[in-house]
């Protein structure tokens, strides 16, 4: 039988690894993956070099864990989405979260640090290209459950999941190149695309 302490640990170690990948996502954003080092993230997470290279081996394995945090989320969101008795329309009624989630300058920033050195790290890029074969295959199964359960031909699911994945991922550089971006008017235009797409 487990002590109290013994409980805590697991706990306590997930706590200290998150936040060492939030303190590494900050530096990230305002430095760049190559202007941050270990010595930066500890400093940012409040411990030592030591403690953080006790949970991550390198930098890439700290991307590659804020890929796979990110992934999680992504998942989860699929997984609610499973639940609904209506998919098409618990799609729809998401994306002004979605819109609000890509537009954010701090997320917007960190994907695109994340895929400027996927573009050049092939450790890196594996990483990036087999979380989004993930996201994309619960995405594709979902539309074509989605398809199914309306009594619609199931047509190419994985052709209108790449266009999505396009459409939303596309805001992030759209909200870093401008920030005062309409959203409210971006909506509706949003929802009715995704109505077509779906």
């Amino acid at each position: 039988m487990q002590g109290p302490n013994q409980e805590q640990e697991p706990n306590r170690g997930q706590a200290r690894r998150q936040q060492i990948l939030d303190a590494a996502a900050a530096c990230f954003v305002r430095e760049g993956f190559h202007g941050t080092s270990i010595a930066k993230i500890s400093k940012a997470a409040g411990m030592s070099p030591g403690h953080i290279y006790h949970f991550f081996e390198s930098k890439e394995a700290i991307i590659g864990a804020l890929v796979q945090r990110k992934l999680e989320r992504s998942l989860e969101i699929v997984l609610q989405f499973e639940s609904e008795d209506d998919l098409f329309q618990a799609m729809i009624d998401r994306v002004e979260v979605g819109l609000n989630e890509k537009t954010d300058l701090d997320t917007a920033a960190l994907e695109m640090e994340i895929l400027a050195e996927a573009a050049r790290n092939p450790a890196v890029a594996a990483i990036v290209r087999a979380a989004d074969a993930a996201k994309r295959e619960r995405l594709c199964a979902l539309h074509r459950a989605a398809r199914q359960a309306r009594g619609m031909e199931l047509g190419d699911a994985a052709a209108s999941i790449e266009v999505i994945m396009a459409l939303f991922d596309g805001l992030s550089g759209r909200a870093i190149s401008h920030p005062d971006l309409d959203k409210a008017a971006l909506l509706p235009l949003l929802r009715s695309a995704l109505r077509g797409l779906l």
